[in-house]
């Protein structure tokens, strides 16, 4: 998975590396490369996913 950044006309380097942020935001690099920092224990990664679905469920509300 190769992002690629071609040059537009009078594009300086700032806006071209803002792009490429941009896409890699997009794609959801950076939040792997964030997730993948740190070494997680199976058990914590339980822990954390339990918490998101609860707080997924009382988002949506009680159901009847």
């Amino acid at each position: 998975m190769a992002i690629r950044i071609k040059a537009r006309n009078n594009e300086s380097a700032e806006q071209m590396l803002r792009r490429f942020k941009k896409m890699c935001e997009k794609e959801g690099l950076t939040k792997d490369i964030k997730k993948n920092a740190y070494y997680e224990k199976p058990s914590e990664r339980r822990r954390r996913a339990a918490r998101k679905a609860e707080k997924r469920l009382m988002k949506t509300g009680p159901r009847r």
